[in-house]
C-alpha cells in the first residue's frame, strides 16, 4: 500500500509539469487594420504572397467556368465589365471578402472571438474560438458561413463551412454546399500578415486549391464607412455594366 501511495504522490507532482509543457504560447495579437499587400514594383518579395496552387475543377464544371472566363476576358478587351453581384450592391461573402482591391480589413481579437470587418461593403465575420465546428448540414447557409478557430502555436487556424452556393467562390468558381474553407493566418514579420486559404469541395473540385493573401499593417488607420447607396451602375440587356449619368 505504501508503494502505491508513493507512486500516486509522485505522479501528482509530475503531472502539472507535463501539462504546463503542453500549454500553448501566448498567441500574437492580430488586432488592428491590415491592407492588402500586392507583389510587383516596390514590394518586398519576402512578404508578398507566394504563387497560388493549381485550380482544377471537375469536368462538368470546368467547361462552363472556362467559357465564363473567356467572356469576361473578351469584355475586358472591349473596355466593358460584365455583371456581378457587387455591381448590384450585393456583399462579396467568403472567401472573396478577405481581399477586395486595396480595401483594408480590421481584426478585433478577444480570447473567445476574433471579429474581422472589411472596409468594402462593411462586411463582418465572427470567428468563434476553441469551440467545436458543427456539421455542414446543420449550419444555416449564409454569406460568411460559420467560422471556428484555434491557435496552432503562432498560427490562427480557422475552419469555415455553410457558405451559400450562390456566393461566388475563389476566382469566381462555382461551389456546392459541401465547400470547406480552411485558413492559416500568421504574422510573417511584425507588420506583415499572411492568410493561407485552402478550399475543399468534393462536388466541384478535383482536388483542394490553396492560395495566400498578404497584408501589411496600417497603424492609426481609421476604417471608412462603406454603404452602397445612390448606385449609378446598372446592367443592360447584354449583361454589361453601364453607368447611369442622368435620372430617368
Amino acid at each position: 500500500m505504501k508503494t502505491i501511495l508513493l507512486y500516486s504522490v509522485a505522479f501528482l507532482q509530475i503531472a502539472p509539469i507535463a501539462l504546463q509543457a503542453q500549454s500553448p504560447v501566448n498567441p500574437p495579437d492580430l488586432t488592428g487594420v491590415w491592407a492588402p499587400y500586392r507583389g510587383g514594383r516596390g514590394a518586398d518579395p519576402k512578404f508578398a504572397a507566394p504563387a497560388a496552387g493549381p485550380l482544377v475543377l471537375k469536368a462538368e464544371y470546368a467547361k462552363p467556368y472556362e467559357e465564363k472566363r473567356a467572356r469576361e476576358a473578351d469584355a475586358n478587351k472591349r473596355g466593358e465589365q460584365l455583371a456581378s453581384g457587387a455591381v448590384q450592391c450585393v456583399p462579396y461573402g467568403m472567401p472573396t471578402m478577405m481581399s477586395v482591391a486595396s480595401y483594408p480589413a480590421e481584426f478585433v481579437q478577444t480570447p473567445k472571438q476574433i471579429t474581422i470587418v472589411t472596409e468594402a461593403f462593411s462586411e463582418v465575420r465572427r470567428v468563434y474560438m476553441n469551440v467545436p465546428q458543427e456539421k455542414i448540414e446543420d449550419v444555416a447557409p449564409g454569406f460568411y458561413g460559420r467560422s471556428v478557430g484555434h491557435w496552432d502555436g503562432d498560427t490562427l487556424v480557422v475552419d469555415t463551412v455553410g457558405i451559400k452556393p450562390t456566393i461566388p467562390g475563389y476566382r469566381g468558381i462555382p461551389h456546392s454546399n459541401q465547400m470547406r474553407v480552411t485558413e492559416r493566418i500568421r504574422m510573417v514579420a511584425p507588420d506583415y500578415l499572411h492568410d493561407q486559404i485552402t478550399i475543399e469541395d468534393p462536388v466541384v473540385l478535383e482536388k483542394p486549391v490553396t492560395y495566400t493573401l498578404a497584408f501589411k499593417r496600417r497603424p492609426n488607420y481609421e476604417m471608412v464607412e462603406f454603404v452602397c447607396e445612390n448606385n449609378r451602375e446598372y446592367v443592360d440587356e447584354n449583361g454589361v455594366v453601364r453607368l447611369q449619368v442622368h435620372d430617368k
